[in-house]
């Protein structure tokens, strides 16, 4: 069933292509029911526009946000390592001669863990695969391999361990934990971005770890300002995100059982 899931494009199923094909379904209709279809076409279209505004962002973003917090006392954690899951590449990056490179918001989870690390002293553990690249030449980066050179050559900070057989946030869990339990460590300082916490930690949870949030990239409640309300690319990103991590912690409830880890 999750290879049946996993086989339907994300982007088809999220904000804002399955708006657009909501609009473009209107459409179709209304060439047979024309009231029908122009319902179904203002919807898609007015959700486009309405969740293209950070200001309706945040009913989506700021719910995720509030099943975590800030860590405020790493040093009195007891925490045995720091995780940090990665997010995106940019491939063959030119100014790098090529290789891939963490993406901004990989760049923004290693920012913070190299700050944990250098208040802590704990060793960082990163991890995440090669998301389907096909292996072949020596520029070939899996995400650990990206964030690794990250952190030891632009932030200063030693990588203890790369995990780079995942390919999404269930296998981040599995196979960091089976890395971890083989050095006698359960209790990890777990680096993501705030929205992408809750499904992380219950992953890791699941696959034996104790967990200690250390959430980065808070987003939600910071749109006060008039430009809120105006539509942006930012503001569907956001949403976008946000509908994502809902979806994933729907499903993950699902194969639980119900039970949120």
């Amino acid at each position: 069933m999750l290879d049946l899931i996993n086989a339907i494009p994300r982007s088809l199923i999220l904000p804002p292509s399955n708006l657009f094909l909501l609009v473009v379904l209107g459409l179709v209709v209304r060439r047979w029911r024309p009231r029908a279809g122009r319902v179904v076409a203002g919807a898609g279209f007015a959700l486009l526009t309405l969740l293209s505004m950070t200001a309706v962002a945040d009913l989506l973003v700021t719910p995720l946000e509030n099943m975590t917090t800030p860590l405020t006392a790493p040093k009195q954690a007891g925490a045995q390592a720091i995780v940090v899951l990665a997010a995106g590449q940019v491939r063959e990056a030119p100014e790098y001669g090529g290789r891939d490179i963490p993406d901004y918001v990989a760049l923004a989870r290693l920012r913070y863990a190299a700050h944990l690390q250098r208040a802590t002293g704990l060793p960082i553990l990163v991890s995440g695969g090669f998301a389907g690249k096909p292996l072949g030449n020596d520029l070939d980066y899996s995400f650990g391999d990206a964030m690794a050179t990250a952190l030891r050559e632009d932030f200063g900070v030693p990588v203890a361990w790369v995990e780079e057989r995942s390919r999404d946030t269930a296998e981040n869990a599995a196979f960091s934990a089976a890395m971890l339990r083989a050095q006698g460590i359960t209790r990890i300082l777990l680096v993501t971005d705030a929205m992408h916490m809750a499904r992380s930690n219950a992953a890791f949870r699941r696959a034996g770890m104790d967990v200690v949030d250390a959430p980065t990239l808070f987003l939600g409640g910071r749109a006060t300002s008039i430009n809120a309300w105006v539509p942006s690319a930012e503001g569907m990103r956001r949403s976008w995100y946000a509908t994502y991590e809902l979806i994933g912690l729907a499903w993950y409830r699902v194969r639980s059982g119900g039970a949120a880890q």
